[in-house]
């Protein structure tokens, strides 16, 4: 059996305190929908321990660094088709799914273990309309492809570019989460042969520096 390490009234606590934290940036959030990403949370503190999900083990750094970070993104994020890159412990996707359950979320890992997670997640959360996907992100050929593709940590941007162009539909966008951004990797972004729109984030509570990089496809070009 995977225990968890907290208990229920400190995660209680973190339920009001989110909804806080998006109120400051502009977001609702529900009591439904706050409960729901502290389950999510839950589960991954208790997964954590047997399969090494995530360094940040704290539930308050858990709700600043997971959940709030990926949920900034969401006024950028375009949908109903958003597949998840690199999604690892299901990180943004789980966050997008709960957040617009009108939404096809696919969540695509090379990791079949971080995946076994994610499919937990999924069926403990109910979200129908999340799913994973276990290929390498060069592999994945779906027939369709998607509104908004979102990378998370995964690469520098011209070759997180160059490997997810065949899933971006038509009008479609990339946002890529990013930290601080180095000089190197922003005078490398005009080689990737697209108009990149950077967009600074301030998540409550983080003072590490935030920014979404967005490139927007036009396949009548």
């Amino acid at each position: 059996m995977i225990r968890a390490m907290y208990d229920d009234k400190t995660w209680e606590s973190l339920a009001g305190s989110l909804r806080d934290a998006l109120a400051v940036m502009g977001m609702a959030a529900d009591e439904k929908l706050a409960r729901r990403v502290i389950a999510y949370l839950r589960l991954l503190e208790r997964w954590n321990g047997v399969y090494n999900l995530t360094a940040i083990k704290d539930p308050g750094e858990m709700v600043r660094n997971h959940a709030l970070d990926c949920m900034a993104i969401e006024p950028y994020v375009r949908g109903p088709r958003v597949l998840d890159v690199g999604t690892g412990a299901g990180l943004p996707g789980i966050l997008l799914a709960m957040m617009h359950p009108e939404w096809e979320v696919v969540m695509l890992d090379s990791n079949r273990k971080k995946l076994i997670f994610v499919n937990q997640a999924i069926a403990e959360l109910g979200l129908r309309n999340a799913r994973t996907e276990h290929a390498r992100v060069e592999a994945y050929r779906p027939a369709q492809g998607f509104d908004t593709v979102v990378a998370r940590a995964f690469s520098a941007a011209e070759r997180i570019l160059s490997l997810v162009e065949h899933l971006v539909g038509e009008g479609g966008r990339v946002v890529m989460m990013k930290g601080r951004l180095s000089d190197e990797e922003l005078a490398a972004l005009p080689e990737a042969g697209r108009g990149i729109e950077v967009v600074p984030l301030s998540v409550p509570g983080l003072d590490a520096k935030r920014h979404l990089l967005i490139s927007a496809f036009d396949r009548a070009e």
